[in-house]
């Protein structure tokens, strides 16, 4: 079962201690191109990150192992494709790894390859219902096998009584092991980040529906301008 952060306060921190546990941080990307408002909410989530790791680590235990999505070298090799992939998770992985814990491999190569490729493909589209509906039986028995060689290689790495961090996606299908106490870091910038996009989507579905009301406008326009005469309605029925 998963343990959200704040209930830490009202339960003796001591009983965590013994056994495996995963500090379980979601990742939240952010592009050069990005609004500044984005990207502000971004560095606020990560910040509060950090804080709370902190928090977990003086309570239940430091970090032993660091594990990372899309990331299937381990060791230095693994720090630095983490540090292509996103700055933010990398700084404190590398805060994590400088503190003596160990960065592991959590996904196989060719397998995760296999997931992408799938991935690109739905979002592609095709015409055919019958073969989207088998490209996606693809996609998710490979996400499947995915998902159990990550649980896999957490049970495997992790040791009696060490603490793991993961970095890895929001509304992940990982089923982590039972005997990992899992804690979820879920800072309120995060709340902040998806009422932002919610924002977004919400305006960018009302713009469209805008542009598609003018557009009958813009063309009886387009009639008159070049026939002299109003364009005809369509008598009511």
């Amino acid at each position: 079962m998963s343990e959200q952060l704040g209930k830490i306060e009202r339960l003796e921190a001591e009983r965590f201690k013994q056994g495996k546990k995963l500090y379980l941080v979601p990742l939240v990307y952010s592009r050069e191109d990005a609004p500044d408002e984005y990207k502000e909410k971004c560095t606020r989530y990560w910040q509060q990150v950090t804080e709370q790791l902190t928090n977990l680590v003086s309570k239940i235990g430091r970090v032993n192992r660091v594990y990372h999505e899309s990331i299937f070298q381990a060791g230095e090799d693994g720090m630095k494709a983490v540090e292509r992939l996103d700055a933010s998770s990398y700084q404190i992985a590398k805060n994590q790894c400088a503190n003596g814990a160990v960065f592991e491999a959590i996904e196989e190569k060719e397998l995760f390859e296999e997931v992408m490729d799938w991935q690109r493909c739905l979002m592609f589209g095709f015409i055919s219902e019958k073969v989207t509906n088998k490209v996606y039986e693809f996609y998710l028995e490979a996400m499947k096998r995915r998902n159990e060689f990550m649980a896999k290689r957490i049970s495997e790495t992790l040791k009696d009584d060490e603490a793991g961090l993961l970095f890895i996606k929001e509304g992940h299908s990982v089923q982590f092991p039972v005997d990992i106490e899992v804690f979820s870091v879920f800072p309120p910038a995060l709340d902040e980040i998806h009422r932002w996009q919610r924002d977004q989507a919400r305006l960018g579905i009302e713009k469209f529906a805008q542009g598609s009301k003018e557009k009958p406008e813009r063309e009886t326009g387009e009639v008159q301008k070049k026939t002299g005469k109003r364009a005809k309605r369509k008598p009511k029925e």
